[in-house]
């Protein structure tokens, strides 16, 4: 059986429960998960998750786009001093959501920016959230280009971001989104990325795969994804397993394989 990372879910917001999630996932092939913070209210959720279910899950911690309104610097202090331990492997999910718009968007550049200042000055790599703002993205990333790297995670933009992300050392993250049947525009991008930087994920429980459309996600539901992946970049599962691993652990190496 192929061994995978799921490299970004939410475990908390899971309905069935993190003890089956990850006793579901580790069933399917599922060998290491990244538990995703998103607001302060969640933070020591995250942490306790993943203290509890070391080595096999990590997290990260940041303010998501849609909470940048209530980013601060005492929260970003939080961060700062939680990210010297061994579960964070990474700041995020950070970035821009011009689709919602659910807070404004000079406040969502403040707390992006923010944040990519941490990850600077901590030497962390990022999980990046973005969405119908695919130029002021990459136009703040390049304010950091060669100082923080990461993923973008559940890509679903433009050839132009794509190609930028990877010039500025971003790697992508590809979601079930790709199995979907209006993603031809995704499937054409997946095809063209280096397979040194590709990872999947599930963005559980949110956009479960064909054929899983319409249950609620789950790490587990990452094979579908990877499978689905490597037909379109016409190699085995095993390569894809071996490739998105060696990715991740060299893109979040605090992560014990």
């Amino acid at each position: 059986m192929q061994q995978w990372i799921d490299v970004h879910s939410h475990l908390n917001m899971l309905e069935e429960g993190v003890d089956a999630a990850i006793q579901n996932a580790k069933a399917a092939g599922v060998r290491r998960l990244i538990t995703i913070g998103t607001e302060p209210g969640d933070f020591q959720t995250v942490l306790d998750i993943a203290h509890k279910y070391y080595p096999e899950v990590y997290c990260t911690l940041g303010v998501h786009p849609h909470d940048g309104k209530v980013y601060t610097p005492e929260i970003g202090k939080f961060i700062e001093d939680h990210v010297s331990d061994p579960v964070v492997v990474a700041i995020g999910e950070i970035g821009l959501d011009y689709y919602y718009d659910q807070s404004p968007r000079e406040e969502q550049r403040e707390a992006f920016r923010a944040q990519l200042e941490i990850a600077k000055r901590t030497k962390m790599p990022v999980q990046i959230h973005t969405r119908d703002a695919d130029e002021d993205t990459v136009e703040i990333l390049k304010e950091f280009k060669g100082d923080v790297t990461g993923i973008i995670h559940c890509f679903t933009g433009t050839e132009m971001l794509a190609r930028e992300s990877l010039d500025l050392g971003f790697n992508i993250s590809i979601s079930g989104v790709v199995t979907f049947k209006n993603a031809d525009s995704l499937r054409a991008i997946v095809k063209m990325l280096p397979l040194d930087r590709i990872h999947v994920e599930t963005d559980s429980p949110f956009l479960a795969p064909i054929p899983m459309r319409g249950k609620k996600n789950t790490p587990a539901f990452v094979v579908h994804t990877a499978k689905f992946v490597a037909e379109l970049k016409g190699i085995s599962e095993e390569q894809l397993a071996e490739q998105t691993k060696l990715n991740a652990l060299k893109m979040f190496p605090k992560i014990q394989w």
